[in-house]
């Protein structure tokens, strides 16, 4: 059966449209992980993604007829997009059923083919199920997104291009598995010509539904799948997708969204480009798996699937790439409550980075802080940095893997405090480089008691720190000198209704 979708492979005509895509080295990459890594770069078709090579490969062998009557897809992303695209090539009546949570710029791209869009429901399953009372009713022909053979032999042709372009000397392709056409094309026909080589599905941890069921031989349905990588959130694979993987996957590996997170950063510093969760799923199976197995001078394929990023997503990714790397980690310390505690803490980090310290008065005898700082060798300088800080008997629990933590609690740490009389609110701008917050620390002294700090490393050029100090009656001359002493542009917000709503005392 495998040798019949070889045959589809060879006669697929994913041409008259889609693009032979370019196998690019990820040189930093590689050398980062001694290992020739290399991206083969869906993400550059006109759709942004590899999902119009099935949906067109499945339309133009659509007999007259079904052509004639129309086609109909439920899809609230990439899928959606290709078959929009495929059908204006065609000249064929699309209609296409979407979420109404879809993001505007989603439906505007199928609207931009000339698709009749159709909004329904919460869910994709909603949606298919909308799209089914319009087959029936209209004898559309529906366009299933993966469990198809002329979709998954278009999908397959990914596989042929990368044997054309480099050879057989590869040891491992790596695949993003959400219903699983992408893998079972791709497995097809390299397992059935190309035996050695191995081919490794990659999926996110909180969407695990193609390594469930090849753990337990037989399809499994998720309760629930994560909508982070939403190009992958499928609660079931396909049933056809199924069979081959059961034939031709040797194995799949599962991702964090941190790990994802840092993948999508490792591609764009080696390519300038930016793809969706699910486009980075391979490379981060790639680091996995090189860092499981130690490997070594291998070469070793990952399938950059699609860039069709939400803007809004680009701070999260910023924000938790470097946790995904393990170049920042986060701590909760208790420090005590007393002027210069803070600098003497800083001190005992060192002149590592502080890529975040937020802390809020509580009462007179400790201080709960929340504070992120770069890391420059891995979880081994984490450990030895934890230990250091229990050492000197600081109370430390580390939050680094804490998702509500990185979620929510680095957002909300504050509130308004009871007893921070007399507190004056200050934003200060200062040049941003190692060390930076510690001789800001340096010149405030231990005159006045800190009663709010909060500061960011946003990457800029110029750091922001917001600080509470508690300065009694009387004292307005003497933090007038600290303050030209300081010689950083500074703001007064004590009157800022912001912080008179949510932070003042």
């Amino acid at each position: 059966m495998l040798d019949e979708y070889v045959k589809r492979i060879l006669q697929a005509r994913v041409y008259e449209l889609a693009e032979k895509t370019p196998l690019e080295k990820a040189n930093r990459l590689s050398q980062r992980l001694s290992n020739h890594i290399w991206l083969k770069r869906e993400d550059l078709q006109s759709v942004f993604s590899f999902k119009l090579r099935g949906a067109y490969n499945k339309i133009v062998h659509l007999t007259a007829e079904q052509q004639a009557k129309g086609i109909i897809a439920a899809s609230a992303g990439n899928h959606a997009q290709g078959v929009a695209m495929s059908a204006h090539k065609l000249g064929l009546q699309a209609v296409i059923v979407m979420p109404k949570t879809t993001p505007r710029i989603k439906i505007e791209a199928v609207a931009s083919w000339d698709a009749e869009v159709v909004l329904h429901g919460n869910t994709y399953d909603d949606a298919y199920a909308r799209s089914m009372k319009i087959v029936a009713a209209r004898g559309l022909t529906y366009i299933h997104p993966y469990d198809d053979p002329d979709v998954i032999a278009g999908q397959g042709t990914i596989g042929k291009e990368i044997i054309d372009e480099y050879g057989d000397q590869i040891h491992a392709i790596f695949i993003p598995v959400g219903g699983g056409g992408l893998i079972a094309g791709i497995s097809a026909y390299i397992k059935t010509l190309y035996p050695h080589i191995k081919i490794i599905g990659v999926e996110p941890d909180d969407a695990p539904s193609m390594y469930e069921a090849l753990k337990a031989n037989e399809r499994v349905l998720l309760d629930q799948v994560g909508i982070f990588a939403d190009g992958v959130a499928v609660r079931q694979v396909g049933e056809e997708t199924f069979r081959i993987a059961r034939q031709t996957v040797d194995e799949v590996i599962l991702v964090s969204t941190d790990e994802l997170c840092a993948a999508i950063k490792d591609i764009f510093d080696d390519t300038r480009s930016i793809v969706e969760p699910a486009g980075a799923l391979a490379v981060a199976g790639i680091k996995k798996y090189v860092q499981r197995d130690s490997a070594r001078g291998q070469n070793l394929i990952a399938i950059n699937s699609g860039a069709n990023m939400n803007f809004d997503r680009l701070r999260h990714v910023a924000e938790r790439a470097e946790l995904g790397e393990h170049r920042e980690a986060l701590f909760a310390v208790t420090i005590p409550e007393r002027p210069g505690s803070f600098r003497e803490f800083c001190e005992t980090i060192g002149r590592r980075g502080i890529t975040e310290f937020n802390y809020r008065y509580a009462d007179k005898a400790a201080a709960h802080v929340f504070v992120g700082i770069q890391m420059h060798e891995s979880v081994s300088e984490k450990d030895v940095l934890l230990a250091k800080l229990r050492d000197m008997d600081y109370p430390v629990v580390d939050m680094s893997d804490n998702e509500m933590a990185k979620l929510h609690i680095r957002y909300m740490v504050g509130g308004k405090a009871q007893n921070a009389d007399a507190e004056r609110l200050f934003r200060f701008e200062f040049p941003e480089r190692p060390g930076a917050l510690l001789r800001f620390l340096n010149h405030m002294g231990q005159q006045w008691n800190i009663s709010l700090f909060h500061y960011r490393n946003h990457g800029a050029d110029y750091g922001r720190i917001l600080v509470g100090m508690q300065v009694p009656k009387g004292q307005d001359a003497e933090l007038k000198v600290f303050l030209d002493e300081i010689a950083y542009p500074y703001w007064e917000e004590t009157e800022n209704p912001a912080y008179q709503l949510f932070l003042g005392s």
